[in-house]
């Protein structure tokens, strides 16, 4: 009875140490999911982070912008500062679950835009039909395209037109620091 005991025992350690290997921290690391904003569509606006001196088209200085990832790489934030110093403003981005980058954008002068888009022909384009108070609706659009020369430029246009015809509101070039 005791030999047929130690047997026992023996394959009861045997059978839970193979139980401990099968469950260790390397097998449960391959069935957990991947972390949030892992994926490459979470990166495909990452040719903006940095730190930018901007410039308008003719090199006349616009302002200072930095771009960062923050919240477990699921957010990019801007800290823009005109070269005046007296406008200035913020914006988060995030890639949403619904396959859309979305940016809000709130400035020191009381503007909000909420602008909704994605990778169009190698640039990201975001835009949002923003009624006026006397009823109107202006589409705001803003694009960012990083150029060949590692600089980033900033296209946002405006049209009262359902997009028949378009205003500059601000041309920037982005230039690391």
């Amino acid at each position: 009875m005791k030999n047929g005991m130690s047997c026992r025992w023996v394959a009861v350690h045997v059978l839970s140490g193979a139980l401990l290997l099968a469950v260790s921290p390397a097998r449960a690391q391959e069935t957990e999911a991947p972390p949030p904003c892992s994926g490459p569509e979470h990166r495909q606006f990452d040719f903006w982070v940095g730190d930018w001196d901007v410039t308008q088209p003719d090199g006349t200085p616009a302002g200072t912008s930095r771009i960062e990832i923050i919240l477990g790489g699921c957010v990019l934030r801007e800290s823009w500062t005109s070269a005046t110093r007296s406008y200035a403003g913020r914006s988060f981005n995030v890639y949403g679950r619904d396959g859309q980058w979305h940016q809000t954008w709130v400035d020191n002068g009381g503007l909000l835009l909420e602008l909704v888009g994605g990778l169009k022909d190698g640039r990201m384009v975001m835009s949002q039909d923003m009624t006026q108070p006397d009823g109107t609706t202006v589409r705001h659009e803003i694009s960012w395209e990083k150029l060949s020369t590692g600089q980033v430029k900033q296209h946002w246009r405006t049209s009262s037109d359902d997009g028949r015809s378009w205003t500059d509101a601000f041309v920037g070039i982005y230039t690391r620091r």
